[in-house]
């Protein structure tokens, strides 16, 4: 059976960067600092609050964001400027230089290159639904822990097996997940961002 945490605005570390602030909900290992950049991998949500911003560079890690509210458009490299859906996810090397327009809350999942890697998906369950989930990228033979993070945008859910409940700004964690199919139900609805990491 899998132990699952539930992180609430008490346990998250919020701090500055150019555009605004950022609010880390976790991080491996456990106690590393960010500013180090030796982290494994950090999931975090910021508030973009300038209309025109540039990403920090991370050129050891991969990216994944999406926008939980606003409005958000980026321009990644030299690709042309787009707007980031809601609840979409967008992957992309971290040593690239991105701009942003817009302001807006994100969602962000930052992976060290050939150490971890993983996948996140916004999941909407409609009120008195249940949902089952499981990630849809498979574990790479040699990456052989498995981390899952289900961050509540709106509404509640609620883990049946795990008996745990987060509602919308906490986050549900296990760090030692099996990968199996996990339950999720809502009597009010929500929005949730679920997150999947393999790492060595």
């Amino acid at each position: 059976m899998m132990v699952w945490t539930r992180l609430t605005k008490e346990d998250y570390v919020t701090t500055a960067w150019s555009g605004g602030t950022t609010t880390q909900l976790a991080i491996a290992p456990e106690g590393a600092v960010y500013a180090d950049r030796d982290f494994l991998w950090r999931l975090s949500s910021a508030g973009v609050e300038l209309e025109h911003s540039d990403f920090t560079p991370l050129p050891d890690y991969v990216r994944l964001i999406s926008v939980l509210n606003g409005d958000l458009d980026m321009k990644i490299g030299e690709e042309d400027r787009f707007s980031l859906t809601p609840l979409t996810v967008r992957s992309f090397d971290g040593g690239t230089p991105v701009e942003s327009w817009g302001k807006c809350t994100d969602f962000n999942l930052m992976l060290r290159k050939g150490r971890s890697q993983g996948s996140a998906q916004a999941l909407v369950l409609e009120p008195g639904s249940v949902c089952s989930w499981a990630a849809a990228v498979p574990a790479p033979q040699d990456f052989t822990h498995c981390t899952i993070a289900l961050y509540c945008v709106s509404g509640s859910v609620r883990l049946p097996e795990g008996g745990v409940t987060a509602a919308a700004g906490e986050m549900l964690l296990c760090r030692d997940a099996d990968c199996e199919m996990i339950h999720m139900e809502s009597p009010e609805g929500a929005s949730v961002m679920a997150a999947v990491i393999y790492s060595r």
